[in-house]
């Protein structure tokens, strides 16, 4: 079987022999890896999931810019050098050229890797918190909400990070035409935080569910991603009480710092795992591990689905 690629991608060996054979895959970001969290947790995070997807029967695919290559899968030894890059680039939308151009490694964020995964044929992809409308000023919001409503995958989250402004960001996928599904929840999760009053699209209950939605979906002729949103597990969730002064401080001082652009979540999100002592790292941590487990149960269903479909 012959698997083309734009030029400037390549796949890893074992991405390349899982789609040889049908197997499911799952992407997976990695500017978790190269600006999300601190060495090393961020290398033990990124072998955590990969772990967490193989262990559901399907195959991980950590998308990343290394060595002049957009890479569609990275072997033990890359994830390391990756982790261990103190300059690497943080690649959306627009910098996948500029990074190639200019030879340097990057870390993929939401927009950047469901680009990627599109490009390579892969349906569905793993994350923590998608990024949305800033609260700092309305016309900060992230290209994350464009290509979530451009590409058709399913996108495995936590809800929207919540240093962000949760109600404008639901309106612009809304706007947009991106179906925001719950799973196991009636109301939007709050990424560190337990699901607040805000309402999801729909709420579906298993991977099956979801799987039949998306090809409905798609089956219809709508180009958009899927949105699934699940809860932080409840035990390492950080409650509201600590989670909102220390997201309005952490934003008060975004202002006042004048902090913008790509340095703004990094800058706030560090804030918050500062103000909470580290709860929302652990809060974070748990959910990202969350997310692949459900994003690997999903993949390995839509292998199922469409093999009693042919």
């Amino acid at each position: 079987m012959t698997i083309n690629l734009p030029p400037h991608f390549s796949f890893a060996d074992e991405v390349l022999r899982a789609r040889q054979r049908n197997a499911p895959l799952v992407a997976l970001e990695s500017t978790v890896i190269t600006h999300g969290l601190p060495q090393p947790e961020n290398l033990s995070l990124a072998r955590d999931m990969e772990a967490a997807i193989r262990a559901q029967g399907a195959i991980p695919a950590t998308i990343a810019i290394l060595d002049g290559k957009i890479r569609i899968g990275l072997t033990g030894p890359e994830l390391e050098r990756l982790a261990a890059t103190p300059d690497a680039l943080k690649i959306s939308l627009r910098d996948f050229a500029s990074a190639l151009t200019l030879n340097k490694p990057g870390g993929t964020t939401v927009a950047g890797t469901m680009f990627a995964a599109h490009q390579a044929g892969i349906q569905v992809f793993a994350t923590g918190g998608i990024g949305g409308v800033h609260r700092e000023g309305h016309l900060d919001i992230s290209t994350d909400l464009q290509a979530l409503s451009q590409i058709p995958m399913i996108v495995v989250c936590a809800g929207a990070k919540s240093i962000l402004d949760l109600p404008a960001t639901l309106e612009y996928l809304e706007t947009v035409g991106v179906p925001v599904i719950g799973y196991g929840t009636d109301t939007f999760p709050e990424f560190f935080s337990p699901p607040g009053n805000l309402p999801v699209s729909l709420r579906l209950d298993s991977p099956a569910e979801i799987v039949r939605f998306a090809e409905t979906h798609w089956t219809l002729g709508m180009k958009s991603a899927v949105l699934v949103c699940e809860p932080v597990p409840s035990g390492d969730a950080l409650s509201v009480e600590e989670a909102v002064p220390a997201e309005e401080q952490a934003s008060r001082e975004a202002i006042e710092r004048g902090i913008s652009g790509q340095k703004l979540t990094p800058f706030l999100l560090g804030r918050v795992k500062e103000l909470t002592d580290g709860k929302s790292m652990r809060a974070n941590l748990s959910l990202l591990k969350n997310n692949a487990v459900l994003a690997g149960k999903i993949a390995v269903e839509m292998g199922k689905t469409r093999q009693n479909l042919a």
